[in-house]
């Protein structure tokens, strides 16, 4: 009985040895095909379909095709790179530019228009899934999902403890005191629209 069960507890290890090895080779052919999977600087989940990020570039592009986005939220003054454009049309991905100008001044804040403008795209679950990025994803990214997050009714130590995890040493007070001030009340129509975790 004795070896009969060692001979069983073998063939198990076995299979499960085969089976790991059979789950290797599709990831690496997959991988061979796709490339490396490397997410953009300071990547995360923010809710279901929502992501943040910092600025991707051409060696995140395999990592984002897995996210099967529909569009992209991006923070920056700046004209979209070719390559970025050049990925996003080849994927049907939707460009949202809000050009957001982001000041080391302490009292200059992110303006709050812009950050209504991102929230009704974020909002919107027709546009999900989505990345929303700026340079580093730091700041205005941070300062659009703090804002997200009151939306979602975190209490607000919940909201900086998130805003601190991403922009680290170069948090901003100014960014703190923007999204501790939004007036979500002009939101309460689109929340019933929304898919919020």
């Amino acid at each position: 009985m004795g070896n009969h069960r060692g001979a069983a507890v073998e063939l198990e290890l076995k299979l499960r040895s085969e089976e790991d090895e059979s789950r290797r080779s599709s990831v690496i052919a997959r991988e061979g095909r796709l490339g490396q999977f490397i997410p953009p600087f300071n990547f995360a989940t923010v809710d279901r379909g929502v992501f943040r990020s910092g600025f991707p570039d051409a060696a995140n592009f395999s990592f984002l095709d897995t996210l099967q986005l529909r569009s992209v939220v991006y923070l920056c003054p700046e004209p979209y790179p070719e390559a970025n454009k050049v990925f996003l049309e080849s994927n049907r991905i939707r460009l949202f530019h809000f050009g957001m100008e982001c000041s080391k001044e302490p009292f200059d804040n992110i303006p709050e228009d812009k950050i209504r403008e991102a929230l009704r795209v974020v909002l919107d679950a027709r546009n999900r899934p989505l990345l929303i990025h700026c340079n580093r994803g730091k700041h205005r990214t941070g300062c659009v999902v703090g804002c997200l997050r009151k939306l979602q009714r975190w209490c607000l130590s919940s909201v900086f403890d998130e805003y601190q995890q991403f922009a680290a040493a170069k948090a901003r007070v100014s960014d703190q005191r923007l999204i501790e001030l939004f007036d979500t009340s002009s939101f309460k129509h689109l929340l019933s629209l929304c898919i919020c975790i």
